[in-house]
C-alpha cells in the first residue's frame, strides 16, 4: 500500500525497473521538459522545488488511500506553498475514458463514505453548487485526473491512472487575485494549454465560487469539450455528522 514520499526520494524507495519508477519518470519528464513545456508553470515549479508528494497505491481503494491522504493533509503546509499529492495506480491495459472517469468518482465517493471528519460547514454537500469541493479530513481539496486514455488533451495524459489532490488553500492569492502579475501568469497558462493540447481549451473552466462555474466538471475532462454530467447528487451518502453535531 505504501505512503506518500517526496519526489526526491522515489529513486531511493523503488528499483529502477519497478512500475513506480516508470510512471514517476513519465510524470517528471512531462513537468520538466524544456522542449515541450508543460502548461501549468506552478506544477513544474512544484516538482523542481520538491514540494510535490507522491503515493503509489496498490490497490487504489478508499481504504488504502484514506490514511495516506489524511496524513498528507495533516502536514501539507510543511511541504510548501505549491504542494500537491500525486497518486498513481498500478498500470494495466488501457481502458476507455468513461471507465477511468467512473474509477475517479467511485474512489472519491468511497473516500467520503469512510471519512470520519465532518465536512466544513462552508462547503455544501450538493455537488452541483458553485461552492462545492471534495473534502477529506476537514480539508477542501481540488482533484484532477490524468489517464493513458487521453490523447488529444495531452495536458491530462499520464502513463497510468493518476489523481492529483490539491488543498484549496494553495490557490489563495493565485486564482482569486487581481494582481497584474498573477493575471499574466494565468493568461500565459491558458495560452500554453492552447499550444500543448490538440483540442481547444475546455470551455467550462471557471473560478471557485463563480455562480456559473462548477468544480466537478473540472475534475475529469475528456478529450472532447463536452460538459461532464454531475456524477452524484452528493458524495458519501452516510450518517456522518455535520460540523457541530454529535455523532
Amino acid at each position: 500500500m505504501g505512503n506518500h514520499i517526496s519526489v526526491a526520494d522515489v529513486e531511493d524507495h523503488y528499483p529502477e525497473q519497478s512500475w513506480q519508477r516508470l510512471v514517476f519518470a513519465d510524470l517528471k519528464s512531462t513537468l520538466t521538459s524544456t522542449s515541450r513545456p508543460f502548461p501549468c508553470v506552478f506544477g513544474a515549479s512544484a516538482i523542481k522545488s520538491r514540494q510535490l508528494r507522491v503515493a503509489f497505491v496498490d490497490p487504489l481503494t478508499p481504504d488504502h488511500l484514506g490514511p495516506i491522504l489524511r496524513e498528507y493533509i495533516t502536514h501539507a503546509r510543511d511541504y510548501g506553498r505549491m504542494t500537491s499529492l500525486v497518486v498513481f495506480a498500478r498500470p494495466g491495459p488501457v481502458r476507455d475514458m468513461k471507465s477511468y472517469e467512473d474509477q475517479l468518482w467511485t474512489l472519491l465517493d468511497g473516500m467520503e463514505r469512510t471519512d470520519t471528519t465532518p465536512r466544513p460547514p462552508a462547503i455544501p454537500a450538493e455537488i452541483d453548487h458553485p461552492n462545492w469541493e471534495f473534502c477529506y479530513a476537514g480539508e477542501p481539496i481540488f482533484v484532477s485526473c490524468a489517464t493513458p486514455a487521453h490523447v488529444l488533451r495531452a495536458s491530462r495524459r499520464s502513463a497510468t491512472f493518476m489523481a492529483v489532490f490539491q488543498p484549496r488553500w494553495i490557490f489563495k492569492g493565485i486564482m482569486d487575485s487581481d494582481e497584474p502579475a498573477v493575471q499574466r501568469s494565468l493568461h500565459n497558462i491558458r495560452d500554453r494549454i492552447m499550444a500543448y493540447d490538440a483540442v481547444p481549451v475546455f470551455p467550462y473552466l471557471g473560478s471557485y465560487g463563480n455562480p456559473e462555474a462548477r468544480e466537478h466538471v473540472q475534475y475529469f475532462i475528456y478529450d472532447t469539450n463536452e460538459r461532464p454530467a454531475c456524477p452524484f447528487h452528493q458524495l458519501g451518502q452516510t450518517n456522518r455528522p455535520n460540523e457541530g453535531e454529535v455523532a
